[in-house]
């Protein structure tokens, strides 16, 4: 635990935990709880993107499901913009996938959730809509990001991208040895391995 004057005997609040604070005193609660993701169409409030993300992040930091995927902010805490995001995938059961933990990297621009955000392995994987040197998921042969909709989210694209690892033309196909990872300079096709 950090320890810090400012706040005695616990340890500062995190870049999400100012960005809450802030939100709700720019926000009366009752119309934040309006402002729901997947509202019907003609009662629909367009959330601006820095309050979705918010909600994507205490959706994310609850837990998703059966736990098999996963996503929260990028550790690094001078992100304001509240772009980087890691994501994991557990490799669903019953095919070449099964057992296996893969991490992501997932970039929001300025235009989420209008637009994608950028999506890359770091641990390697053979999927046909992940470019084999990279690790970026290829948007033109991911169905769910081809076609975008702002009503989507992160825990919907890594779902999807679960699905994809089961789908039937992918889920035989031969797979790199476990804890090996993409290089981090993505014009390099170096693999890395855990230690």
């Amino acid at each position: 635990m950090v320890k810090s004057t400012a706040w005695p005997g616990r340890s500062p609040p995190t870049l999400a935990d100012r960005a809450r604070i802030a939100l709700h005193c720019i926000v009366p609660v009752p119309l934040l709880r309006s402002m729901t993701m997947g509202s019907a169409a003609s009662d629909t409030v367009v959330v601006p993107r820095n309050f979705r993300l918010l909600e994507e992040l205490e959706r994310g930091e609850k837990g998703i499901g059966d736990g098999s995927v996963s996503y929260g902010m990028d550790d690094d805490g001078d992100d304001i913009f509240m772009r980087s995001w890691t994501g994991t995938i557990i490799g669903p059961l019953n095919c070449a996938h099964e057992g296996r933990i893969y991490q992501l990297k997932l970039v929001c621009d300025k235009d989420y959730p209008d637009k994608p955000p950028a999506v890359r392995f770091h641990s390697r994987i053979n999927l046909a809509c992940v470019h084999p040197d990279t690790g970026v998921v290829e948007a033109d042969k991911l169905p769910t990001l081809r076609e975008w909709r702002r009503e989507y989210t992160m825990e919907h694209l890594l779902t999807q991208l679960k699905k994809e690892m089961a789908a039937p033309h992918n889920r035989r196909l031969p797979q790199p040895p476990e804890g090996t990872f993409f290089s981090s300079d993505s014009n390099s096709s170096s693999t890395t391995t855990s230690s």
